[in-house]
C-alpha cells in the first residue's frame, strides 16, 4: 500500500515521542501489505473499526491514541486523515 499524509504522523510523533515505534511499525506493515478488503485489515488489527466510505480507525498503543485513515482498496492507497489522543477523538466525534 502507498501511504499518503505521513507529515501528520511525523508531527504527532513530535508531540508524543512514545508513539513513534508504533507508528514506524504501522507504516512498515502498511507499505508491504496488500489490503484488498476490510477483513484483511481486521485480521492484522483486530481492534480496528470501520466507518462508511472506507474509513478505518486504528487504536494506537493500546487505546491511548487513534489513527483515522481512508483506504482505497482498488488503488492500494492509504491516506492518513487524522491522528490524535483518544480524548481528542471523542471530542471530534461529538462535533460530527
Amino acid at each position: 500500500m502507498k501511504v499518503v499524509g505521513r507529515e501528520k504522523l511525523h508531527a504527532f510523533c513530535s508531540r508524543y515521542p512514545d508513539v513513534r515505534p508504533w507508528i514506524e511499525a504501522w507504516l512498515h506493515e502498511t507499505e508491504i501489505a496488500a489490503w484488498t478488503t476490510p477483513l484483511v485489515i481486521k485480521a492484522r488489527y483486530a481492534s480496528a473499526s470501520f466507518l462508511p466510505g472506507n474509513i478505518v480507525i486504528f487504536n494506537v498503543r493500546g487505546n491511548n491514541h487513534r489513527l483515522e485513515a481512508h483506504v482505497a482498496f482498488r488503488n492500494g492507497i492509504v491516506t492518513v486523515l487524522w491522528i490524535g489522543t483518544h480524548r481528542e477523538y471523542d471530542e471530534r466525534n461529538r462535533r460530527r
